[in-house]
């Protein structure tokens, strides 16, 4: 079974840059898609980013242009680079297995405040 850490979150003003990481235990890392999901305040949990073995990528509409999503098989680890953040982008952040329904890390918290 294949576990996550979550790292990188923390208190940014709007405008500003994050990047989160995730680092995989177990094995066979390289051959899962992953993903980026966030949970806001009442909110349910959404689907951020996606990368698949082969590196294609998707994004929901709220962070195309802004959050970048790559991963290194070597260090089994995902990332996401967040850029121009804003309010909206306030959330808990879990990495995952795409269409993952259990599982979920601690995650991070990522607070964007003036």
């Amino acid at each position: 079974q294949v576990q996550f850490v979550e790292s990188g979150g923390g208190l940014v003003q709007p405008g500003g840059s994050l990047r989160l990481s995730c680092a995989a235990s177990g094995s066979g890392f390289s051959i899962y898609a992953m993903a980026w999901y966030r949970q806001a305040p009442g909110k349910k949990r959404e689907l951020v980013a996606s990368i698949i073995p082969g590196g294609s990528r998707n994004y929901a509409d709220s962070v195309k242009g802004r959050f970048t999503i790559s991963r290194d098989n070597a260090k089994k680890t995902v990332f996401l680079q967040m850029n121009s953040l804003n309010t909206e982008d306030t959330a808990v952040y879990y990495c995952n297995l795409y269409g993952a329904t259990n599982g979920w890390g601690q995650g991070t918290q990522v607070t964007v405040s003036s």
